[in-house]
């Protein structure tokens, strides 16, 4: 009776706690169809054994097992169609759309049966009606989700067998995101969590999940998920070929961010340098904020280079990165006769600070610094859009702003220039300018006799005042002394300061009158003395090491007004109305001489000499001769109001027919001869719905010019010649369009801005588009063309093809002594245009009139082949003369899957 009495009492605690409003039958218990959930909860003692006999009322001993149950938390499920408890076989089976859930676990299949007994379940998938199998398994634990096709899970254990398993993971951290890596098994063993070991399993990021690409086949694997996988032999199938490429073990990261690793490393052949290993290295995520790149090459002749690159950042406080490449180059062998050897060394750090970090301080750095031949000479940095700069820049500055009455601000800053082997001519090839530093003060204008938060009106209150400082230390050297305690022995030191003092205020409403006052100290630490020594028949400088200044005045009004005219043509007319606005000014500049700051000596021939001291110091003399000149200058602007195509819009529309043309000339009141200033034009414009842009400029002489080509005070038209002289003019126009520009209605109903689909930013400097060629750049993941493949949908455009189209004119002339030449002229095209979603061809190209040959030339060819880019550049002649083949994986996680091939740049013999 006492186990009967358990038994009843267990029979009670099953059917009503667990199947509360079910009917019993002796060995099946059948819901109706669509059930409601329902809830299993854990057992505070053992199941026991149920027999498929009725219960009678014996005295048999209860079967109660010592084992303490692991369920920690009630199990929830449901199904569609049925659920059936059999009691005979302790299980409950779940059919159509079946679904559990026990704490983080997740199980969805078409069928599922679950042992109550052991705490097992397992799913699988059901028939259709036509024979195929539907309703794969969903399990799901934690963020884990594998899609096999049959699962076996144990409640307790946590450890579940799978077969035919599918999971994506997620890994890399690129520029546009994280890589999905898909990873498929034929067993799956799920030992704790943490922990999968794999048979037969294959790995791939083809978007492709039934047919893909490309996998990599593991024989036998360990998957620890976000993490890595751990593999045996490994090799790559391509459309289920296999190919050679393969390894005894290998390991895939699959950590979501960075981590550190090793770079592979390209390999390849070059004739003059023999076999090399090129970007092969390190990487290191010293922490959140700061990461460190270690990359080298290694040529069997000898040559080497490394790079070390760091990119830092925090945010709402500051970003950058620094980069230092050096390179040692041996050219052929020793003892032949084309043996050379040099090193190249390039140093490139940026820095920038938010603007939230701190409102009255900031820093900022931009260096490129390095050899001259660096970009035209490097081994690695194959980037033609470099290769052409023709210098190196570099600044960094530190400000710091005092906002307290009157507010004074301070910056320190030292800059750096350098004319490259592209820009260079042998009078200046490895020169080297530097301010080490420049320290700038300047305070704000205070108005003496105005309240400071008051209007201020008529010329006294308007009359202010305000300070500012520059000094300087500049150096002058070259890429041999750089780096050496001989870069300081032609420095410069000096300072200036400035004092400048205005008003402005109204003559009768429409004429605006300006009145300024400047006065100058300029102070330096070394002087020159010059005198004629007879003996050596020549001048001898001497430098006088000191403190020394001079200062200087001037002083300087003008007047000016604008001047509105529209000229009304008629509203029903397409051109309604030209407005032309002009601004003259006429300008007056007075400065004495200061004769006080020169000295004399007697050249040879017996004649006074008159000199300065401060010739040569970094603010250079002060004036010798007083200036009294005019100037006059006159601004124009030329609009046109154009009706809208659209009849919908009333108000019409603004055309700029000029967007500025200025005129300016002057006169001296001072010399006794050519005192009439060259005539000087300059322009532009935009045309064909600012599709074109249009600069110009140009130099007009009065005055005519003797057989030396030296001005003379005769007109030129008096001479026999025009009214005015051309002397130099220059003239640039820019031509864009693309197939975006005629879809511009269409993006702005989608309310959507894209980024062109062309858009280029050559790194390390270099254009921001493709006249000169793009960079050959083949190392980085593969990141843009993931995004453009998102964009792909259809395998075939409809009547859409996109393309873009940059034309680029320039020419600039000089005739100032009658040489009538084109100092350059050129014209460069270039375009690209996308034969199908995954194929696009590109080229630019040039001519230089003056030069009589073509610019530098490329051609290049892209396939996106899915998981695939291929991608062939080729500069077919000139002195860049080269040619690149890449083909790789997409997925920056797996972009050391690749193949390359390229022949090397000819070196130019400096």
């Amino acid at each position: 009776m006492q186990s009967n009495k358990h038994h009843l009492l267990f029979l009670l605690l099953l059917f009503v706690g667990m199947f509360s409003g079910l009917s019993q039958e002796d060995k099946i218990v059948t819901l109706p169809i669509k059930a409601e959930r329902d809830t299993i909860i854990a057992p505070l003692f053992p199941a026991p054994v149920v027999k498929d006999s009725v219960l009678s009322d014996s005295t048999q001993v209860d079967s109660i097992n010592g084992k303490q149950e692991l369920l920690l938390d009630k199990i929830n499920y449901k199904a569609k169609d049925s659920i059936i408890l059999s009691q005979k076989n302790q299980k409950i089976y779940l059919y159509n759309e079946a679904e559990i859930y026990y704490q983080d676990t997740e199980l969805k299949a078409g069928i599922i049966i679950m042992d109550y007994v052991k705490n097992e379940v397992y799913a699988g998938r059901i028939k259709d009606s036509l024979g195929n199998y539907s309703q794969l398994p969903y399990f799901k634990q934690g963020e884990n989700v594998v899609i096999p096709d049959s699962i076996r899970f144990n409640f307790d254990t946590q450890k579940a067998i799978i077969w035919n398993s599918r999971t994506e993971q997620s890994a890399g951290l690129g520029q546009l995101g994280s890589d999905v890596m898909k990873i498929y098994a034929d067993i799956t063993k799920k030992e704790n969590d943490s922990v999968y070991f794999l048979s037969e399993a294959r790995i791939t990021t083809s978007q492709d999940t039934i047919n893909p690409d490309y996998y990599i086949r593991v024989r036998k694997a360990k998957f620890v998920p976000k993490k890595k996988v751990i593999a045996g032999f490994s090799n790559l199938y391509i459309a289920d070929v296999p190919t050679p490429i393969a390894l005894p073990f290998a390991y895939f990261p699959m950590a979501v961010g960075r981590s550190a690793g090793v770079l592979m490393p390209s390999i390849g052949n070059d004739p003059n340098r023999g076999y090399f290993i090129q970007n092969g290295g390190y990487y290191i995520p010293i922490s959140d904020h700061v990461d460190l790149t270690l990359t080298g090459d290694y040529y069997t002749n000898g040559s080497y280079g490394f790079r070390s690159q760091s990119v830092y950042a925090k945010r709402y406080r500051y970003r950058g990165n620094v980069n230092i490449r050096f390179e040692n180059l041996v050219n052929s062998q020793k003892g032949f006769s084309d043996f050379s050897k040099s090193s190249n060394y390039n140093i490139q750090i940026s820095h920038s600070q938010d603007t939230k970090a701190s409102p009255n301080s900031r820093f900022s750095a931009s260096v490129n610094l390095g050899s001259s031949q660096y970009f035209r000479n490097s081994l690695n940095q194959v980037n033609t859009a470099n290769v052409l700069n023709n210098t190196m820049s570099s600044s960094i500055s530190y400000s710091k702003t005092f906002p307290a009455y009157p507010s004074v601000n301070i910056s320190l800053t030292a800059t750096h220039n350098q004319l490259t082997s592209a820009g260079a001519d042998n009078s200046n090839k490895d020169n080297i300018n530097m301010t080490l530093p420049t320290l700038q003060a300047s305070m704000e204008r205070i108005f003496p006799f105005a309240k400071r938060d008051g209007i201020k009106k008529g010329a006294l209150q308007n009359i202010n005042f305000q300070y500012d400082l520059n000094a300087q230390n500049q150096l002058t050297t070259n890429d041999g002394d750089f780096g050496s305690g001989r870069m300081f022995d032609n420095a410069k030191v000096g300072a200036k300061h400035r004092i400048p003092i205005s008003t402005n205020f109204k003559v009768a409403k429409f004429f605006s009158v300006s009145v300024n006052g400047n006065y100058e100290d300029a102070w330096s630490l070394d002087t020159f003395d010059q005198s004629y020594d007879a003996d050596l028949d020549k001048v001898v400088r001497d430098t006088i090491s000191g403190f020394d200044r001079y200062n200087t005045y001037s002083f300087n009004a003008s007047i000016g007004t604008t001047i509105y005219g529209t000229f009304n043509l008629g509203e029903d007319k397409k051109i309604q109305a030209i407005r032309h606005v002009m601004q003259p000014s006429l300008n007056y500049g007075y400065a004495p001489s200061f004769e006080q700051f020169y000295d004399e000596y007697i050249d040879k021939n017996g004649k006074v000499v008159q000199y300065s001291r401060f010739e040569g110091t970094l603010n250079g003399a002060p004036r010798l001769g007083k200036s009294n000149s005019l100037n006059f200058s006159l601004a124009n602007i030329l609009e046109a109001k154009v009706r809208d195509k659209d009849s919908t819009v009333l108000e019409p529309k603004k055309v700029p027919i000029l967007s500025n043309f200025n005129i300016s000339t002057g006169y001296n009141l001072e010399t006794d001869s050519l005192r009439l200033s060259p005539l000087s034009i300059s322009g532009g414009t935009n045309i064909l719905d600012n599709k074109m842009s249009i600069n110009f400029s140009a130099n007009l002489d009065p005055y005519a010019i003797d057989n030396n080509g030296r001005r003379f005070n005769t007109f030129n038209i008096n001479n026999g010649g025009s009214l005015l002289r051309l002397t130099r003019a220059n003239i640039n126009i820019g031509y864009s369009i693309s197939s975006e520009m005629f879809d511009k209605k269409e993006e702005e109903e989608e309310g959507e801005e894209e980024i062109g689909k062309y858009d280029y930013v050559a790194s390390s400097g270099g254009r921001d588009d493709d006249l000169f060629g793009r960079a050959d750049d083949f190392d980085y993941g593969g990141e843009q063309d993931q995004k453009k493949d998102a964009d792909i949908e259809n395998p075939i455009f409809s009547t859409k093809i996109p393309w873009d189209f940059r034309l680029a004119y320039s020419a600039s002339y000089s005739n100032s002594a009658r040489q009538n030449e084109f100092n350059n002229h050129a014209l460069m095209v270039s375009g690209n245009i996308d034969l199908s979603p995954r194929w696009k061809v590109g080229g630019s190209t040039g001519y230089d009139f003056k030069g009589k040959g073509f610019t530098l030339t490329q051609l290049r060819v892209e396939r996106d082949l899915k998981s695939f880019t291929m991608r062939f550049n080729w500069t077919p002649f000139g002195q860049f003369e080269r040619w690149n083949f890449f083909i790789g994986i997409k997925a920056s996680i797996l972009k050391d899957l690749k193949w390359e091939n390229r022949s090397q740049p000819p070196r130019i013999r400096q």
